[in-house]
């Protein structure tokens, strides 16, 4: 009986211990992760807004900003994917390639709930652009509401 559930154990340890759900993996791409893929026909973009400052805000608000850029290249700019560092705050990419010479704009927002204190927020954005997207900053402070 011993040795039943110590082998079950071990089972369970290196079915656990290997992650094959990794998603900084892409197929056929070997250790390379998203972010060093070559995207094609590169282009190159101008930031309006990289950091915006939403000052105070009390907790439970959602704040909500768009990045602004332009597309000074001479190929439609792509952008890929964005993500966030925290599943509180939620990034919105351009749906069609932003062609050049035109604007663009990445939606971010934040819910403060559960978030008092200072507050720094990135987004990483995954595009067709050279050199590649800044990282994009939400940041202030949320003061914790009162019960």
């Amino acid at each position: 009986m011993i040795r039943i559930v110590f082998i079950t154990a071990m089972a369970g340890f290196m079915f656990s211990s290997c992650d094959v759900r990794r998603n900084d993996k892409i197929a056929g791409t070997g250790n390379a992760t998203a972010t060093t893929v070559a995207m094609p026909d590169p282009t190159t973009v101008q930031m309006l807004d990289s950091v915006y400052d939403f000052k105070k805000v009390t907790e439970g608000e959602i704040v909500e900003y768009s990045f602004r850029f332009k597309n000074t290249g001479t190929k439609p700019l792509v952008i890929s994917n964005v993500s966030a560092t925290c599943g509180c705050t939620i990034p919105e990419k351009p749906e069609e390639p932003v062609q050049p010479g035109e604007m663009g704009f990445i939606k971010v927002k934040f819910n403060s709930q559960g978030r008092p204190g200072a507050t720094h927020k990135t987004v990483n954005v995954l595009s067709n652009a050279a050199p590649e997207f800044p990282e994009l900053l939400l940041q202030g402070e949320v003061i914790k509401k009162e019960q």
